[in-house]
Parts: structure tokens; C-alpha cells; sequence
């Protein structure tokens, strides 16, 4: 039985009217999925594209805890560097702080002008936290043991109690107890970061606990039963109405969820599932790329964990994608300077985020969105390998301009200049994906670890993924 159809008017209603602000996120898939629909109209080019076109374990428990390596030189400028760690330490602090250290699930928000009392953690939110705990210890944030203690909790409260459908978990869940919070569905996507995160701290801790524990979660995901009889995924599922309609079918953060799925060694994707998927050539300002009708983080979030650089399928490039997404978003923003004088080239960037009138899934180009001059300091952050002097511009900007806009946990999800409205909310998801491109623009480290998973490697084996010198 298929839920019933909400309208447009519904949906955005939903996502600006007051109340519980993880509840307002419950519309941001359903948001996107409506803006896609809408646009249909909207001109593409199909020419050729220069970054798309083909080119002539070990198990046994640490025993001692060496200092973590140096790691290696990022190319950035020192004061670069130093800004970047202390930008990574306060993101640091909010998952460590936010979470609940006996369950280990992560608040999905925290409203950083209160004494924050939610109970509402997300399964995505949680994901980037379990990498932010592998970064805060190679980085002398936390202690090797206070982190593995965490991990192991997180996991083995995951392995053990969390609710979990064929494997797949409820996008939001009570933080003390992990009971599914409102009607909200086991979603495919936020399943497949969650992983990302367990996959992380599977290579990055050398112990049996939690090599073994992450081995069970993530080979417990029926990814055959979410396949059974479709090769594009759905989006998710409810008890009360079965498989949620729409699919993941348009470029997006899609990519980690059919890799995640084509590496399973119990049920795993046919490699058909990762070229059933479409992928619609965009053009803006003489330049062209892979894209679709949504947000500047459907560029970021798969890119997070799966490195790929200097690697192709047989359709693209995407980490030379992603740099020519990035740059398209940046030079739409400025030229949106005559209406939004805050617009610039240090100041840019809007993505899915909390605004004055609720959440919003905006961006461009093409325009989505009642855009008003808003900035969401994570359209830069989660980009920062792409363009790193742009984007570092950016949020040197915010910092040194903008104090509102900082906190102990680092940027603020949202601020806007033209009205001095700043959001007093610190937001997971976004919190966390600066996080972790703001370390693999340093060292690369998420990318190196993550990528040693066998699971990882198998899944960008199916998808026919080759080297070569871009």
C-alpha cells in the first residue's frame, strides 16, 4: 500500500512550520523529491564533457598505542592548517558532547543558545560521528581509549538493541533508548551513512570488538530484499505503508549507498543497480557536469568516505565533478549579487539547511528555493577538497566577520547578513560533512581509511571503477 500523496503547499508547510526542529527534516528528502518533479522543464546540454569524457585485514586487538602518524602534507598554508584544526575540533566537540555515551547515538540538532534537552538522534548524524571520533583521536582530540570505548558502545548498542528492519535503520530514533521517533521511515540512504561511519572505525581501530561488531552490522543489511524486484532503490520503507514510492534514481548522494550495497559479501547489489541510475549533464557559464535538480551536498556526501580521485567509471570523473559543481554553485552565488548584496566571491554558498522560515532544500543553479541571502556555512565547508582557496576564503569570512555565525561547536547551520538572522541551531549532518572534508583537504585521512574496507573496494570494482592520470 503506497502512503498517500502530499502536495507541494503540504510539504513545504511541513518544513516551515514551528515545532520539534529534527521533525522539519523529515521533509527534506520529500522536498527534493518535489523540486525534481518540478523541473523537468528546465534545459539541459548534452554535449561532450571534458571531466566525463573516457581518457586515450588484520584482526588482533592493539596491544600498545603508539602516537598517531603525522600526517601527511596537505599543501595548504599553515595558518590554513591551524584554522582548520581548530574548525575540526569544535565539530569534534558536538559529537562527542551530543552524544549519549552509553547508547552512543547523536543528537540529529543541538540549539547551542539553550541547554539543549532533545532526545532526538539520527542515524545519519550518528554515521559522521563515528568518523569524527576516528579524526578527534588521530588528531589528540581524545584519548585512544576513551574513543574505542565509545565505538565499542555505539556498536554494540547498535548491533544489539536498536531497532533495524532487514538491517536498516529508522531515520530518527530516541537518543536514550534508540525507539523510532515519530512516523519516520528505515531509510535506505541514512542507513548507508551510518555504515560509512561503522566502516570507518572498523579500519581505523585495530581491535577484535570492533572489527567483529561492524562485520555483523553491515553484513546484516538485506540489500537484496530493498532490490527484490527493482535495480533503482527505494528510498525506504514503514511498517504502516511498506517501500516509500520513490527511488533513487538522479545523480546524488545515491553513490555510497549502491557501492555500500554491490560490496555486501551476504547480499549483495548486481553491478546492474549502478548503471540504472541517471545521470543528466548540466551547463552553466560554458562548463558542464553530472547533476541534478537538488542541493550542493548531493556533491559532497559520498565523496566523504569513498575517494575518488583519479578514478573513472565508464561514465566520469566525479571528484573532478564535484569541482566543477562546486565552482558552478560559486559563481551562481555571486552573480545573484544584485539582489543579494552579501553575495560575493568570499562570501557564497547555500545548501538543504535551516533558514528564518524552517528548513529548506535551495540551491542552483538552476534557482530552488525562496533564496533570500541566506548563507550555510557547510556549502563551502563540505566542499573544501574541491576548491580549497575558494572555499577557505569563504569560511575565513564567516569567522572573522561574522562572530554570530561562530560557536563552541564551530558555524552555526545558517545565518542571514541582510537580516541578522542567525539559526541557533547546530546541525549533524552539516556540522559533520566540514568535518570530514576539512580532513581529507589536510591529509586525505577518512578517504585512506575508509577505502581499506574490503567491501569498499569490491563495490568501486563493480561499478567498473579504473585509475587513471585525469
Amino acid at each position: 500500500m503506497e502512503p498517500p500523496h502530499e502536495s507541494d503547499e503540504m510539504i513545504a508547510r511541513k518544513a516551515s512550520e514551528p515545532g520539534p526542529p529534527a521533525l522539519r527534516s523529515v521533509a527534506r528528502r520529500r522536498m527534493l523529491q518535489q523540486i525534481a518533479a518540478l523541473s523537468l522543464g528546465l534545459p539541459l546540454s548534452a554535449g561532450p564533457l571534458a571531466a566525463l569524457e573516457p581518457p586515450a585485514q588484520e584482526r588482533n586487538r592493539r596491544t600498545s598505542h603508539e602516537p598517531p602518524p603525522t600526517p601527511p602534507s596537505s599543501g595548504l598554508t599553515p595558518a590554513d592548517d591551524q584554522f582548520l584544526n581548530d574548525l575540526e575540533h569544535a565539530n569534534f566537540l558536538f559529537f562527542w558532547e551530543q552524544g549519549n555515551p552509553e547508547t552512543g547515538l547523536i543528537k540529529d540538532r543541538c540549539n547551542v543558545l539553550t541547554n539543549d534537552t532533545s532526545i532526538v538522534a539520527s542515524i545519519a548524524s550518528t554515521g559522521f560521528g563515528l568518523t569524527a571520533i576516528c579524526i578527534g583521536q588521530m588528531r589528540g582530540f581524545v584519548s585512544y581509549e576513551d574513543a574505542r570505548h565509545r565505538v565499542i558502545s555505539t556498536l554494540s548498542f547498535i548491533w544489539h538493541k536498536l531497532p533495524t528492519h532487514r538491517g536498516f535503520f529508522y531515520h530518527f530514533a530516541n537518543i536514550n533508548t534508540g525507539e523510532r521517533v515519530w512516523d519516520s521511515e528505515v531509510s535506505s540512504v541514512d542507513t548507508a551513512l551510518l555504515l560509512c561511519g561503522i566502516m570507518t572505525c572498523k579500519q581505523h581501530f585495530n581491535d577484535r570488538d570492533i572489527q567483529e561488531l561492524a562485520h555483523a552490522i553491515f553484513d546484516r543489511v538485506e540489500w537484496t530484499w530493498l532490490s527484490e524486484d527493482t535495480t533503482l532503490l527505494s528510498h525506504g520503507w514503514t511498517p504502516e505503508s511498506g517501500f516509500i514510492p520513490s527511488r533513487w534514481e538522479d545523480y546524488s548522494e545515491l553513490m555510497m549507498m549502491y557501492l555500500l550495497g554491490m560490496g555486501s559479501a551476504t547480499h549483495p547489489l548486481p553491478s546492474e543497480t549502478w548503471f540504472a541510475w541517471k545521470r543528466k549533464i548540466f551547463e552553466y557559464d560554458g562548463m558542464r557536469y553530472i547533476g541534478s535538480y537538488a542541493p550542493l551536498f548531493i556533491n559532497q556526501y559520498s565523496q566523504a568516505w569513498f575517494d575518488f580521485r583519479k578514478k573513472r567509471d565508464r561514465y566520469a570523473d566525479y571528484f573532478q565533478n564535484s569541482i566543477i559543481a562546486t565552482d558552478v554553485h560559486r559563481r551562481f552565488c555571486v552573480e545573484l549579487n544584485p539582489q543579494f548584496p552579501d553575495y560575493s566571491n568570499a562570501l557564497w554558498g547555500i545548501t538543504a539547511s535551516d533558514s528564518a522560515k524552517g528548513y529548506v532544500a535551495w540551491g542552483g543553479p538552476p534557482a530552488m528555493g525562496p533564496i533570500d541571502g541566506t548563507v550555510v556555512p557547510a556549502a563551502a565547508g563540505g566542499s573544501i577538497p574541491f576548491q580549497p582557496a575558494a572555499t577557505l576564503r569563504v569560511l575565513h569570512t564567516i569567522h572573522d566577520h561574522y562572530p554570530k555565525a561562530w560557536c563552541r561547536y564551530g558555524f552555526i547551520d545558517a545565518f542571514n547578513p541582510l537580516t541578522d538572522w542567525y539559526d541557533p541551531d547546530v546541525v549533524g549532518i552539516d556540522t559533520g560533512i566540514t568535518m570530514l572534508m576539512a580532513e581529507n583537504a589536510r591529509s586525505g585521512f577518512v578517504w585512506d581509511t575508509f577505502m581499506k574496507n574490503p567491501e569498499a573496494q569490491r563495490g568501486m570494482d563493480g561499478a567498473g571503477f579504473k585509475p587513471y592520470e585525469s
